[in-house]
């Protein structure tokens, strides 16, 4: 099967002070369907900015760019939005719920912007918060929730519409080390159970022995690590 994503030359530079900074330099990346990578790297060495360039959400990048055998290179702002939409789910470090909707309400409404009707979107909401252990949690709003609590339901809101690449920027790194282990076992078993693939960011060697391969960001480059 073609790859899910495709990266080519993918390259990015920043001006700071008079000075070009080249934070991407050419990466090559295919990923496969169903496929969970991890990408290493120290801070500032450019994970997130990868990741903002496979999820469709910023500009100035040059190279190539196909997100399920559509190059979107040459696409125009809306319709990278649609791909985005319609092919990519998103974990944060910190977890973005919208503060005034439930954890039930957090996993739904990404589901009705896809014309889900509301009781398939609840039953899905349902099945995934129960599968991260928050069916007693439904009701909360973020603030009544733990960190970890919290970082679930992100968890599961990423999931709801059963994206083919899940796109993760060091989901666990807000968390202690128990929390973040058992966060992480979650949402493997999760986007490994629906068939998703996944490119999460991280700088725990621990936590990234646990997925299917690991690349390392390095001078710009991706390298594939034995």
């Amino acid at each position: 099967m073609p790859p899910v994503v495709r990266l080519t030359n993918l390259a990015r530079s920043f001006e700071q002070g008079g000075v070009t900074i080249d934070v991407l330099n050419g990466v090559d990346l295919s990923i496969a369907p169903g496929e969970i990578v991890a990408l290493l790297g120290p801070s500032g060495s450019g994970k997130s900015t990868m990741l903002q360039a496979v999820g469709l959400l910023e500009g100035g990048f040059s190279g190539k760019i196909e997100i399920a055998g559509i190059d979107a290179s040459s696409l125009d702002s809306a319709a990278r939005t649609e791909l985005r939409k319609n092919h990519l789910g998103f974990v944060y470090q910190f977890h973005h719920l919208l503060p005034d909707f439930t954890a039930m309400e957090n996993v739904v409404l990404p589901q009705l912007l896809h014309d889900v009707s509301r009781g398939d979107a609840t039953a899905r909401a349902e099945e995934l918060l129960g599968k991260l252990g928050l069916s007693h949690r439904t009701t909360h709003r973020p603030s009544q929730l733990s960190g970890g609590e919290q970082q679930r339901v992100a968890v599961a809101r990423a999931l709801a519409n059963r994206p083919q690449l899940v796109l993760a920027d060091e989901p666990t790194g807000n968390l202690d080390e128990k929390t973040s282990n058992r966060v992480l076992g979650e949402f493997l078993d999760l986007v490994r159970g629906q068939g998703s693939a996944a490119l999460v960011a991280t700088h725990n060697q621990v936590l990234a022995a646990k997925m299917d391969r690991v690349v390392v960001l390095h001078e710009g480059r991706i390298e594939q690590k034995p």
